[in-house]
Parts: structure tokens; sequence; C-alpha cells
């Protein structure tokens, strides 16, 4: 059973030693949604970074200590963590946020103070977009939504597509024009976008509206809350169309919340065990599946590989001052991480292949992987 940190710092300010005067603790901070709408998601990047902390507890002779701030899924407490985390704890470096846009609520504050901020899950664009210290450990919306487009005109040969998407959310938006206009690129039609909002509950309105239309695929690229009731409300409304989305669906919650309804539901994701090659991304899949007696997914691969770059960039900086770190994890070429091998491209965008996932006999299973046009 995970617990819940809420509203509170874990791990002790950095300490300095009285003969040397240099810190003999190294804190990484983490702001990161333990409670709210996007809990599920921060609380298996969460574990993920406990674990990697764990595999990996000190850099340059030092222990490093975790210091976590719940955002609580808000634009406001994700600024405000950060601020904490830089101001109260002294952070060398920090980890987060999940959803882009408390991201971008948070990356700015760490730019001025010199601070690098990674994120394993922000997806936007945006979060990196002429920013020294903002990096991540995922792909952009940009590649996510070109690769479901050509694997939906290549793979399931759609030729037409419907789009139900959270317009309150930047990710969800992002993501749906992004697929949209690499779709119709390709020759496919959009017939309809359908708009929902964070935490709607009825869905029968759009589907009503869209089955009259008969679209061969619904892109649905939303979180996992909404994905699932949508899915279970067209299986009840009878409208058997396949459902394709993205990363922001892919937690157990989505299996727990949709049942038989998201069989067959498939996604475009970070990571899949099947797909793990490195030997770092063996130990971590080891010693994830033990403790937590389930299988790894995609956010705990990449909250691990933002501990794991950190502490290599830190390593290979000799250094955890702020501007060294940053200008080793933007140097960062083939680190064989848990999610992949990963080199730093432009705007610290990671160069990788998005791989595609769906739900069969209720687990994500890998279906194969679209590289990088």
């Amino acid at each position: 059973m995970r617990r819940i940190a809420v509203g509170i710092v874990l791990g002790m300010l950095a300490g300095f030693s009285p003969v040397s005067g240099v810190a003999a603790e190294v804190s990484v901070g983490c702001y990161i949604p333990m409670t709210g709408a996007a809990a599920a998601m921060g609380q298996v990047v969460w574990k993920g970074i406990e674990i990697a902390h764990r595999m990996q507890p000190t850099v340059l002779n030092r222990q490093v200590t975790l210091a976590l701030v719940d955002t609580k899924s808000d634009r406001i407490e994700a600024a405000n963590a950060v601020s904490r985390l830089i101001e109260k704890n002294r952070v060398a470096a920090i980890i987060g946020e999940v959803i882009s846009g408390d991201t971008l609520a948070g990356t700015p504050i760490a730019e001025r103070a010199q601070v690098p901020n990674i994120t394993p899950t922000a997806t936007s664009p945006l979060v990196t977009q002429n920013r020294n210290y903002a990096f991540r450990t995922c792909f952009v919306d940009t590649v996510q939504g070109q690769a479901a487009a050509r694997f939906a005109r290549e793979h399931l040969k759609a030729q037409k597509v419907a789009v139900i998407m959270d317009q309150a959310q930047d990710y969800c938006v992002g993501l749906a024009n992004f697929f949209m206009a690499e779709f119709q690129r390709r020759g496919g039609e959009v017939l309809r976008v359908s708009p929902i909002q964070t935490g709607d509950q009825d869905f029968s309105a759009q589907i009503s509206a869209l089955k009259p239309l008969q679209p061969d695929l619904i892109y649905a690229p939303n979180y996992y809350a909404e994905d699932a009731l949508l899915a279970k409300q067209m299986r009840d409304l009878e409208m058997r169309v396949p459902i394709l989305t993205g990363d922001g669906a892919q937690v157990p919650e989505l299996l727990s919340i949709g049942g038989a309804a998201v069989e067959g539901m498939m996604f475009t994701a970070h990571f899949h065990r099947e797909a793990a090659a490195t030997p770092l991304a063996q130990d971590f899949i080891a010693a994830y599946e033990k403790e937590l007696g389930r299988e790894i997914d995609a956010f705990a691969a990449l909250g691990a590989d933002c501990y794991f770059l950190l502490l290599d960039a830190m390593d290979r900086a000799g250094s955890t001052e702020g501007p060294k770190v940053q200008a080793a994890l933007a140097g960062t070429k083939n680190f064989p991480g848990v999610s992949g091998v990963i080199t730093m491209g432009p705007d610290h965008n990671p160069i990788k292949d998005v791989v595609i996932l769906k739900v069969q006999g209720g687990k994500f299973v890998y279906v194969t992987k679209m590289g990088v046009e």
C-alpha cells in the first residue's frame, strides 16, 4: 500500500562539514502530485525515484537525500513547492513536476535560481523551450502526437478519426493538435473534435454525437480517469470503436477503473519492460517488481531515469553546482537508462523511440516501436 506524504518534506536539509566547509549531503528536491487529480501518476513516479535512490544513494562520495513536496496537482502549489525546495531545502537539483501545466509553473523559478529541473513526464514542448535549466526524460508531445498519427494511418489503417480532448489540460490539447495535424498531412480526415473537462463523469452527449459519424478510431489523449470512464460509457452505448490515447493514461488505475471496457485500448508510451535492454533497466525492474509485486510501468522508469541522469551529470561535472550540472546534462550522450539509451537533443529533449502498447488481458502489452522521423 502506498504511503502518501501530504505537504511534508522527506529528508533533511543538506548539512555542512564543520572542518572542510563542504556539504556533507547532496539534496535532490522532488515536487510531485501525491494527492489530487494526478496523484496516481505522481505516486508511481515517486516510487521509481525512491528505488533509484536506494540503488545509488551517493554521488561524489556524498550521501544523497530526497526532499519531497506534494504539489496537490495544482499549479500554484507547484510553484510554491519549487520555491520552498530552493530557498529552504537548498537543493542541488529538482525532479518534477508530472503534469505539463504544473511543471510550467515551476521551471521559471528554478531557471532564475540556476537549479537544474528535470521532469519525468511533462511532455509539452514549452516546458524546456528557451530554457537553460529545464530538462526531461520523456519525449515531447510533438513526437508523441506525430507517432500516434503514423500508427493510426500505417498500422490501424484509419481513414476517419474523432477526437475527444480534455480542454482543461495543456497536455491533452497539445497532443490532440499535433496528432490531428500529422493525421491530416498523411491523408486522414478528422470528423469532429469533442471537448471535455477534467473531472467530467458523463460523456454520453459526446458519444451520441460521434456514433452516427462512424469514425474508424477515437483519439482520446486524456488522463486515465476520463479515458476509463469514456471507454465504459462507449461500451454501454454500444459504440465499438478502437481508442488510441497517450502516455497520460498508462497507469494501473486505468485498469481498475475501466475494467473490461479498456480491453484493446492503445497507447503511445515511453517504456515497456519487454523493450528494456540496458543492465541498469534490468536491475531496476528486478528491484521495483520485487518490492511492489507487480509489473513496472513507464512512470516509475521515467522517474528513476531523472534521478540516475542527475547523478550521472554530477559525476561527469565533478560538482553539484547548478551551472556545471546543467552543462553536463545538456551534453548527455548515449546514457544507458531505464527507459532506454538517452541522448539529450535540442531544447533538452531526449532522442528516443515511441513505444506502442495496448491493454490485453488486463495488462499493458507491448505492440511495436515507432522510430522518430
